[in-house]
Formats: structure tokens, sequence, C-alpha cells
């Protein structure tokens, strides 16, 4: 009981900052839904008019539909690439003597410390050389590109916990090394798997720069570069319209938080094992 008590500063303390969270929150859905008068806070009519995106085209901007199909090819694809690279260079890294390995960790680090702005003109020069500038297939790449080094130390620093002694019995009972890694090894990283999967998805989910600079055509347009080109526009600009469309881009965001919530809470608590 007296434990119990000791956390209740604690929760007051945490309730207090998450209040106004919550408030700001709660009355940008609820602006996007109802009318306010000008020069009022107050709502005065419930109405649906902020969200006729769903039901029609904006003039001058591709569907709304075909947006978050492209935001949702763009961040999936990418996190499946991250996965890919990150699991096996990973693995390759923390169990293989590799000349100059911690050179090549500490090159793929520095390299991912750089800011993508700086990058924009060369990674344009490359993509239209390619054939792959104003596609998601060029962007994507370039994403994923510029996650797999974070990738890399994540999955690495998860292998390294991993007791040799569970590969040596794979082999020993005549499993290729392959086999060890897919069947015995990546079980015991599966948090870390779980981790750099929900973080690649959201990255991609919610990156502006790239898509805008590298596939700003209408037909690959993804909601990130949607969404602020309602703000650009100042000529049309509606605010209600701005926040229905920012609510309907975050809740994917909110879903899978609340979803993977207690799987991501056991990852930052030191959880290590599948």
């Amino acid at each position: 009981m007296s434990g119990n008590f000791k956390k209740w500063p604690m929760l007051l303390f945490i309730g207090i900052l998450t209040v106004p969270l919550v408030l700001m929150y709660f009355y940008l859905f609820l602006d996007t839904i109802t009318n306010t008068p000008p020069g009022s806070i107050i709502p005065n009519e419930f109405t649906l008019e902020h969200w006729r995106f769903l039901f029609e085209t904006i003039p001058g901007r591709p569907s709304i539909w075909l947006a978050t199909w492209n935001t949702l090819v763009f961040a999936t694809v990418t996190t499946l690439i991250v996965l890919a690279v990150s699991s096996a260079a990973g693995y390759s890294l923390s169990r293989l003597q590799l000349p100059a390995r911690s050179f090549f960790l500490g090159s793929i680090m520095v390299l991912h410390a750089f800011p993508t702005v700086t990058l924009l003109i060369s990674i344009f020069l490359i993509l239209q050389m390619l054939g792959l500038y104003n596609s998601l297939i060029g962007v994507i790449l370039v994403k994923s590109s510029l996650e797999i080094p974070f990738g890399i130390w994540i999955m690495k620093g998860f292998y390294d916990t991993v007791p040799w002694e569970i590969e040596m019995a794979g082999i020993q009972d005549g499993a290729t090394r392959f086999q060890v890694w897919t069947k015995l090894v990546l079980p015991q990283v599966k948090p870390a798997i779980l981790a750099l999967g929900i973080f690649s998805f959201l990255a991609g989910w919610s990156e502006y720069i790239l898509p805008l600079v590298m596939a700003p055509a209408n037909n690959v347009q993804v909601l990130s570069v949607y969404l602020a080109a309602l703000i650009a526009d100042d000529n049309n600009f509606d605010m209600a319209l701005f926040k229905s469309v920012g609510v309907f881009y975050v809740l994917p965001v909110i879903i899978l938080f609340v979803f993977f919530q207690n799987k991501l809470m056991n990852i930052y608590s030191g959880g290590n094992k599948g």
C-alpha cells in the first residue's frame, strides 16, 4: 500500500503534463466535425463538410486515397528493405570477424549523421541519371539507404546479446549457418525486429523532404506532401479542411502505437527475448 502511495506524486505529475496534450488533440478533432464562428473558440454546429476530401477530389490535388496508397506503399516497402538488409548485415557484423569491422561501423554512423537536406542535390542527380526521378521506387530506395545504417546498429546490438552456445548447438546438430540464423538466432531478436519495423514504418509514413523533392508529381504524391500543399495554397486555404486531413494522416500512427504499445514498453524495459 505504501509503495502505491509513493507513486501518486509521479502519476499526478505525468497527468498534469498529459492533460494539455489530450485537450489539444481533442479540440483539434472537435474542430474537424464542427463549425466555429469567427473570433470564437466555441463550436456552434455539427458538420461533416470538412471531411469532404474523403469523397471528392480537391482541385489541383490527387485523390486522398491515391495519396494514402502511395504513403502506405512507400512506408511498407521501405520497412521491408530496412529489415531485410539490417538483419543480415547486423548479424554479419556481430558474428563474423571481418577486416576493419569497427571502422565500417563508425563510417556508417557518420554517414547516417549527415542531414538529408545536404544530400538532396546528389540524390536528385543520381535518380535522374537512373531514370527513377518522380517515382515511388526511387524515393523508396533513397529512404531505405538512409535508414539502414541505424538499423544495422540496432540489430547488431541485439545480436550481441544472443549466446554463442545457441548457434554452436545448431551447427553440431547439422544445421547450416543460414538455418542457424533464421531458425535459432532471429527468434531471439524478435523485439529488435519489431522495434526497427515500427520505427522504419513511422519514418517512412512521416517523411516529407524526400517525396517533396524526388517525387512531386500528383500520381506519386504522399500524404505529407498532400497536407503541405493545402497550407501552401494562399488563395483557397481552408483551416478546417487542413485540420481534418491532418487528423486523417495521424490516425494510422495512433492505431499502430495503441496496437503495439505493450510490446514497445517491453523493449524499453530491456527485454531481449522473443
